[in-house]
């Protein structure tokens, strides 16, 4: 059973968004074990889903969030998001607007973030940070003031903002450097009282479990993700958010 993506540092709660068609790949089977950490920053996001509104949430970050690595743009962790939280939340049409873009590290997405936040309102803003910086390396304490500013940034926009933290991969070849960085993700979201999607340590433990397997969860390049992963940690986030908005009803099953 692999570890589940998990909102780091708040109380736990319990979801069940079930899978009728689990994502499999060479022996790499996504399986739901949801633990969910809530945090009353998406407190909003109940409230829409409770009376039916659409919901309009932003993407943002690199090569993760553009979906390098998925067969077809429907198999990125947005798209498939998109389609669980359809499922889940039935009257509340989700629209998710890919922003991401390959290679960029947290100060070029930063810009994006300010002007896409100008040219349309959002109700949440996912935001992934941190791979590139951590593998390039560089000032780790101005990495840490940019996503600082990045969630002061959305704050005073209005959205809602979780974000999702770096992928783990076997091949890092300074895990030392990769592993502050996302410790310093991790550190400036709880000091902010902002959620983390913990895909870092999901990830490890998916390896931890079966590391010949979870080599399916990787495109060929053995970094970036491949269908079967990018549908998990879509999995593990349409879980979280569904446990943070209605924590005590039942949820529909989502299909494929």
């Amino acid at each position: 059973m692999r570890a589940a993506m998990r909102f780091l540092a708040l109380p736990v709660v319990a979801a069940t968004l079930s899978a009728a068609a689990p994502a499999e790949a060479a022996g790499f089977s996504c399986r739901e074990s949801p633990i969910v950490q809530a945090n009353t920053a998406l407190a909003p996001l109940s409230a829409r889903v409770a009376q039916g509104q659409p919901l309009a949430i932003l993407a943002i970050g690199s090569s993760s969030t553009e979906g390098v690595g998925a067969s077809a743009r429907d198999k990125t962790y947005p798209a498939r998001l998109q389609a669980l939280l359809a499922k889940a939340w039935p009257l509340s049409p989700v629209t998710i607007v890919n922003a991401g873009i390959g290679g960029e590290t947290a100060p070029q997405t930063l810009a994006r973030l300010r002007a896409a936040l100008k040219a349309q309102a959002y109700d949440l803003v996912i935001w992934q940070v941190g791979t590139n910086d951590a593998v390039r390396g560089g000032d780790l304490d101005a990495f840490r003031g940019m996503v600082a500013e990045g969630i002061a940034l959305v704050r005073a926009a209005g959205p809602a903002l979780a974000i999702l933290d770096p992928q783990f991969f076997p091949s890092v070849r300074d895990p030392e450097r990769y592993g502050r960085y996302v410790e310093a993700v991790g550190e400036i979201a709880r000091r902010e009282a902002v959620p983390v999607f913990a895909r870092y340590a999901a990830m490890r433990e998916w390896h931890r479990a079966d590391a010949e397997a979870f080599k399916a969860a990787l495109w060929n390049d053995g970094f970036h993700m491949s269908d079967a992963g990018y549908d998990c940690l879509a999995r593990d986030m349409a879980n979280a958010m569904v446990g943070m908005a209605a924590p005590v009803r039942p949820v529909v099953a989502a299909s494929r």
